[in-house]
């Protein structure tokens, strides 16, 4: 056998044990990799954890950051999968490690990445409209006062919605005719789509890969959010300054030409559309198959989600044109008749009303509270229950007109004056926190990530954190494996 025959049978064989090598490595998969933390009330969150490659009937120790959260048995391939492991109510925003260690084994380990994002994805939060956000677990009633300006866009047209945040973007509507995707984290312009008129009231929702707006052009779009490139156009017969409630693969929207629209939202394509007798600039909310709007015809209407089908309509003393929000089978919603109401989901009849002095905005619903501003320049703690007064904030500088959001104790709205207020959630209303812009806000600040976003009609989008306060927490580096201590009284989980 010549030597250059034995040559290449050499590196032959070094390539072969090389790739073996490679290929006999632990891994790690995690699905999903991105979620929020475990609400401090409610369903945790979970997450999966799967591995191959590890020895064979061995004990695996997964562990989130540093703590043994899990013990995990091989197979006889030594794999595992499907393994639930919750994520911490206490994990912050960002980059978590996931590591498996096999018991009794040196260096035998592998670890995954796992990002925590407590989200701000569509108008109110959520399709429910309840315009809180149960995952927040940064800013807080202790550390609120110290958030400042983290950074501003500026825009070429008035911003009146409300920004929707997911994946590390923020996006916007602006009077100028474009929607913007902005990174959030630095504020840098990601791209900007131009619709055929100017985007107001109507807030972004994002799902999946895709983000909606309606505009004054009479359009609905789907826009991917990778690129700003069009996905689809659906053509209404008037100005939409209703915004989208994306849920179960369809896009549900008013307009002012006076229906309520159900679309594919994949396709584009019409499902159905409900026509009430005024302008629908009202929001629909979608909860246990109903879609609950409003119309400046004066009533509620109860829209059977699937088939576009009357449930029920209520009827009001004035234009209804806050947003439904929904909770525990009750639909909360303000009129123009300066009252708000408390409906019955399922029948929509009347539990209670509650008067006030001037028209209502877009509730807020958490905790057996309902928080609601209205244009008398007053924000009112209301009990969801019986409709009871529980205690106010007045501010006779400026007439309130943002719809109000919750996130862990805080209440935030803004005002007509241009001033953002939050509010510790408390028996009486005691400011926490606030800060002026250069004009009106009139859409709810969204609160994800540490990280309040304000829209204004300064033209500017503004972000305000706690960089500056030295109240930031990151999440852990990633740890060494060899240093994990392994939690010696968890019993096995069995793979799925």
């Amino acid at each position: 056998m010549s030597s250059a025959t034995n040559f290449f049978k050499v590196i032959l064989m070094v390539v072969v044990s090389a790739t073996m090598a490679a290929a006999a490595a632990p891994t790690l998969t995690l699905s999903p990799n991105t979620d929020p933390p475990s609400p401090a009330v409610g369903t945790p969150v979970v997450f999966q954890v799967s591995a191959t490659n590890f020895p064979a009937s061995t004990a695996v120790d997964i562990y989130f950051d540093t703590v043994d959260v899990a013990l995990a048995v091989t197979s006889a391939t030594g794999g595992f999968s499907k393994i639930n492991v919750q994520v911490p109510a206490t994990a912050v925003p960002g980059a978590h490690t996931v590591t498996g260690v096999a018991r009794g084994t040196t260096g035998t380990a592998a670890q995954a990445s796992f990002t925590v994002q407590t989200n701000w994805s569509q108008f109110r939060y959520s399709a429910l409209h309840r315009g809180r956000n149960p995952y927040e677990n940064v800013l807080t009633t202790t550390n609120v006062g110290s958030i400042d300006l983290d950074w501003s866009y500026t825009t070429t047209g008035a911003l009146t919605s409300s920004p929707a945040v997911s994946g590390g973007v923020v996006y916007v509507g602006s009077a100028d005719d474009y929607l913007y995707a902005i990174n959030a984290t630095t504020g840098v312009l990601v791209w900007k789509f131009k619709t055929g008129n100017s985007i107001v009231d109507s807030s972004p929702a994002v799902v999946g890969s895709t983000v909606y707006i309606g505009s004054t052009d009479d359009n609905v779009y789907a826009i991917n959010t990778s690129t700003g490139a069009q996905v689809w156009k659906f053509a209404t017969g008037s100005a939409i300054n209703s915004s989208p409630a994306v849920i179960g693969g369809v896009v549900y929207i008013g307009s002012t030409d006076n229906n309520v629209y159900a679309i594919n939202s994949t396709t584009g394509a019409q499902i159905w559309k409900f026509a009430t007798t005024g302008a629908v600039t009202s929001s629909p909310a979608v909860a246990n198959g109903i879609v609950y709007v409003g119309s400046y015809d004066d009533n509620v209407y109860a829209i059977n989600a699937t088939t576009g089908a009357q449930v029920w309509k209520f009827a009001t003393a004035g234009k209804v044109s806050s947003s439904p929000a929904v909770s525990e089978e009750v639909v909360y919603v303000g009129s123009q008749d300066e009252n708000l109401y408390a409906l019955n989901a399922r029948t929509g009849v009347e539990v209670w009303k509650y008067a006030g002095a001037g028209a209502f905005e877009s509730p807020a619903v958490f905790n057996g509270t309902v928080y609601v501003g209205s244009d008398d320049g007053v924000v009112t703690w209301i009990n969801a229950y019986s409709g009871d007064y529980i205690t106010k904030a007045t501010f006779t500088s400026a007439v309130v007109i943002t719809p109000t959001s919750v996130a862990n104790n805080v209440v935030y709205f803004g005002n007509a004056n241009g001033t953002v207020f939050g509010f510790y959630v408390v028996v009486t209303a005691i400011e926490g926190w606030r800060a002026a812009t250069g004009g009106a806000v009139t859409g709810a600040p969204a609160i994800a990530n540490g990280v309040v976003y304000v829209a204004s009609q300064d033209s500017s989008l503004y972000a305000y954190d706690l960089s500056g306060s030295g109240q930031v927490k990151s999440p852990p580096p990633r740890p060494d494996p060899s240093t994990l201590q392994p939690n010696l009284q968890l019993k096995p989980t069995q793979s799925q």
